[in-house]
């Protein structure tokens, strides 16, 4: 009987954040964690900096793992010019680019668990706020926060938690978080 009562206790306070518009995501157990593989073979001088950047999503999210080269969900380039991005082909699986030009001015680490955000799902937020990972570039130059809010991991885990059952058909292209070249002023 008290069973009932707490399933039925939750089901109404779920039901309540559902009105307001919260999403609610049951945790899942760590077994039950998504694998991401990442392979960082054409990553040049960036493969530490990509594991430093899974590590930095594997305490943010609880249901979520990346893992070093043990497959290719996503695949991780270092290229020279053009700006960092992120081409996404499904949630957890596309490739990142980061460039070394654009990795001297911005921090190597933001940039790359900024880029592998959008593989996980989340999109740009130009509003400047160092601390809002997704804000990209709009933070500047001295802006060094590798740490996705407490907020954007959150959407990240309930995106692996299956609250969220379709996404965009075709690859998206995340391009303009980072500008490709700072102008220099004086």
């Amino acid at each position: 009987m008290t069973s009932r009562l707490n399933r039925l206790a939750v089901a109404f306070v779920a039901t309540a954040l559902a009105t307001l518009g919260v999403t609610v995501a049951n945790p899942s157990p760590a077994s039950a964690a998504m694998t991401i593989c990442y392979n960082t073979s054409q990553a040049g001088s960036f493969a530490g900096t990509a594991n430093q950047a899974a590590s930095i999503w594997n305490n943010a999210t609880s249901n979520l793992t990346l893992t070093a080269n043990c497959g290719s969900n996503l695949r991780i380039y270092q290229i020279t010019g053009g700006g960092s991005y992120a081409v996404r082909t499904s949630l957890g699986n596309g490739r990142v680019y980061i460039d070394t030009q654009q990795a001297q001015q911005y921090s190597p680490l933001r940039i790359m668990t900024h880029e592998i955000g959008h593989i996980l799902g989340l999109p740009d937020n130009y509003n400047g706020n160092c601390a809002l990972l997704m804000s990209g570039g709009s933070a500047g130059t001295s802006c060094t926060n590798p740490y996705p809010s407490t907020t954007e991991a959150n959407r990240v885990t309930n995106l692996f938690a299956g609250t969220r059952s379709t996404d965009r058909a075709g690859s998206e292209i995340f391009r303009d978080s980072w500008p490709s070249m700072l102008t220099t002023v004086g």
